[in-house]
C-alpha cells in the first residue's frame, strides 16, 4: 500500500448553524475553516429531526436544505467540494443517529415521511443501491447498536471531543460484522474541532453518490488527529 496515493481529505460528519442548533458556526464560516485546514471535501450532515425544525413539510425541507446550499456556494468559490448527507433520527424509536450518504434533495423530501417511523421501515422504504446507512457513534451514551441487517456499517471513529464514543470498542464491534463498512468523522460542531477525523481517498468525489461508491469500495484510509489509520486489513 502506498499511503501517499490517498491524497484527498474528506470530512464525513459536519454540522452547521442554525439547522443543527447544537453547532456554533454558519455554513459559510465552516467551509472557510475547512479550506484553511486543507480539506478537499466536506459532507454536510445536519440533524434531520422534526423537533429541530417544527415546520410544515415544504418549509422544513427548504429550511433544512438552505445550510447545504450556502455551504455549497461557498465551497465553489473556495475550491472545496461540498456534498449532501444527513444525520437522521427516528425519535419515536430511540435516540440513535444514522449517517446517510449517496443522496440528493429528492431523497431528503422522501425521508421526511419516515421521521415518525422506525429504522426498519426507513431501511425497507428508502434503502437503495446508491445510498448508504451508517450508524453514527453506536456506543456513545444514549445510543445502542442497531439491528445489523438494517445498516450498512458504523461510524467507528467519531472524534467529537465533547463525547466519549468508545471508539476502540466501536471498532471491535465493527470487526464482529465482516460486512460492515467502517467510517470516521470529526462530528464537527465547535471551534478547533475541525478535521479531527477525516477520510483519505485516491479520488475526489464530486457528489454524494460518488462518495458512497468510494465507501463501498473500502479503498480508503483515515486521518485521526493527524495519525494515519488503516480500517481494513484484507483490502
Amino acid at each position: 500500500m502506498n499511503i501517499s496515493e490517498y491524497k484527498f481529505k474528506i470530512e464525513l460528519h459536519c454540522h452547521t448553524h442554525p439547522i443543527s442548533g447544537c453547532a456554533d458556526f454558519p455554513a459559510e464560516e465552516v467551509i472557510k475553516t475547512y479550506k484553511n485546514a486543507g480539506v478537499d471535501a466536506v459532507v454536510i450532515t445536519n440533524h434531520f429531526i422534526k423537533d429541530y425544525l417544527p415546520q410544515p413539510k415544504e418549509k422544513f425541507i427548504k429550511t433544512y436544505m438552505s445550510d447545504f446550499y450556502k455551504a455549497y456556494e461557498t465551497g465553489k468559490k473556495l475550491g472545496v467540494n461540498v456534498l449532501l448527507g444527513m444525520e437522521i433520527r427516528f425519535k419515536s424509536e430511540n435516540l440513535n443517529d444514522y449517517m446517510i450518504y449517496g443522496i440528493d434533495e429528492n431523497f431528503v423530501k422522501d425521508a421526511y415521511e419516515t421521521l415518525d417511523q422506525t429504522l426498519e421501515n426507513f431501511y425497507k422504504t428508502m434503502k437503495n443501491d446508491k445510498n448508504l446507512i451508517i450508524q453514527a457513534h453506536p456506543l456513545r451514551r444514549g445510543s445502542s447498536p442497531a439491528e445489523a441487517s438494517f445498516v450498512d456499517g458504523i461510524e467507528a471513529f467519531n472524534m467529537h471531543q465533547g463525547h466519549n464514543s468508545c471508539v476502540a470498542l466501536a471498532y471491535k464491534y465493527a470487526l464482529k460484522h465482516p460486512g460492515f463498512l467502517i467510517t470516521a468523522g470529526s462530528d464537527y460542531h465547535h471551534f478547533n474541532h475541525e478535521a479531527s477525523g477525516l477520510l483519505l481517498t485516491k479520488t475526489l468525489p464530486k457528489d454524494s453518490f460518488e462518495l458512497a461508491e468510494i465507501l463501498k469500495s473500502r479503498d480508503y484510509l483515515f486521518s485521526l488527529g493527524g495519525c494515519i489509520a488503516i480500517p481494513y486489513t484484507n483490502v
